[in-house]
């Protein structure tokens, strides 16, 4: 019986190692089996996450593309919106061009048109003129000068000027102007020497005006000549604000005028105080000869630019006629420049508004 439990109880042990052995091998088994999925998974899990990665770093350089997109699509309009603007400022300004050039285009037509109005008038005016002087000119009158002027008939007077009046004032102007018809001319004479500057036409057009102008004072009249450019001077030195009696200054008036001939014509010209001239002479004028060939080119004070233009000339010119006193008659002599086309109508309004005669004697006087 003894023996018997002892081959069972070995049995027993040994199906019992043989079971924990089988046992343990599943479970090794087991064991294996899950590392290895383990394994796979995190390798699965790394290869997932990369791919993640990836994912979102396209998702990023595609939002950054959307937005650079959108950024330029936003410059586009905003460059689109800018030149639709430009182009309308610049339509706008094409516009605004064509409407000064049309409106420009206009007003020379008219000023052309004012211009042979106002020429076709004074041609008239003239024509008139001459024929009133030489039904007034008589021997006897030419008996009475105070000084003898060379040459006869035409020679003899300028059409439509009579001199005459008790006080008789007048005014040359010795600007540079006076040397020349023409701009150019006029800057290249300026340059010359005395001689030959002094010998331009022009200028000795105005000199033998003078002289006849002077020749035609009435003898028992008194009178006065004063040269202006930007200040002004009696003609015979040492007479200043004194009237001098015709009769009695014949000799000292020849001197006068042959030292005339040795002024230089230069610098600019002023309107504002021969006219104060004018006003302040004690007693005044009774009829003034105003000599000139253009607007002035300065007021009161000298001007701050080199150059002035038209309408600034004639606002000179306006402002210096506010000096004038009335009733005071207004007689002028233009020798006109060219560049200046203003001159001519300001002047012969300035005779109409004062009672004075215009006249702008031809290129052949005398």
């Amino acid at each position: 019986m003894a023996r018997r439990r002892r081959e069972g109880s070995a049995f027993n042990l040994a199906f019992l190692d043989i079971m924990s052995c089988g046992f343990g091998a599943v479970i090794l088994f087991f064991m294996i089996i899950v590392s290895q999925i383990a394994i796979e998974n995190q390798e699965r899990l790394k290869e997932e996450l990369s791919q993640i990665e990836r994912l979102e770093a396209r998702v990023a350089a595609g939002e950054r593309q959307l937005a650079q997109l959108r950024a330029g699509a936003r410059d586009a309009l905003t460059e689109r919106a800018s030149a639709g603007a430009m182009a309308e400022e610049l339509a706008a300004a094409v516009r605004e061009a064509r409407a000064r050039m049309d409106e420009r285009q206009r007003t020379a037509l008219e000023r052309r048109e004012e211009i042979e109005r106002l020429r076709a008038e004074l041609e008239e005016l003239e024509r008139q003129s001459q024929e009133l002087a030489e039904q007034s000119v008589t021997p006897d009158d030419a008996g009475r000068q105070i000084r003898s002027v060379e040459g006869t008939g035409e020679r003899a007077y300028l059409t439509g000027m009579r001199m005459g009046g008790e006080r008789v004032l007048i005014l040359v102007d010795v600007s540079t102007s006076m040397l020349d018809k023409t701009i150019v001319n006029v800057i290249r004479r300026r340059n010359m020497p005395f001689e030959r500057k002094v010998n331009s036409p022009k200028w000795q057009r105005v000199l033998q005006t003078i002289d006849w102008l002077t020749a035609q004072i009435p003898e028992d009249s008194q009178f006065q000549v004063y040269l202006f450019d930007t200040s002004v001077r009696p003609l015979i030195e040492g007479t200043d604000g004194e009237w001098l009696d015709a009769s009695d200054t014949a000799g000292k008036l020849d001197e006068a005028i042959e030292k005339l001939r040795e002024v230089d014509p230069n610098g600019g010209s002023s309107l504002h105080w021969p006219f104060e001239l004018v006003r302040e002479m004690s007693p005044r004028p009774d009829n003034v000869y105003l000599i000139t060939d253009s607007l002035p080119t300065q007021g009161a004070t000298e001007p701050r630019r080199r150059t002035v233009s038209g309408q600034e000339r004639q606002r000179h010119l306006e402002r210096a006629f506010r000096q004038l006193p009335t009733n005071v008659p207004i007689n002028v002599i233009l020798f006109p420049l060219e560049g200046d086309p203003r001159a001519a109508p300001n002047y012969w309004e300035l005779t109409l508004r004062t009672g004075g005669t215009f006249m702008s004697p031809t290129e052949d006087w005398p």
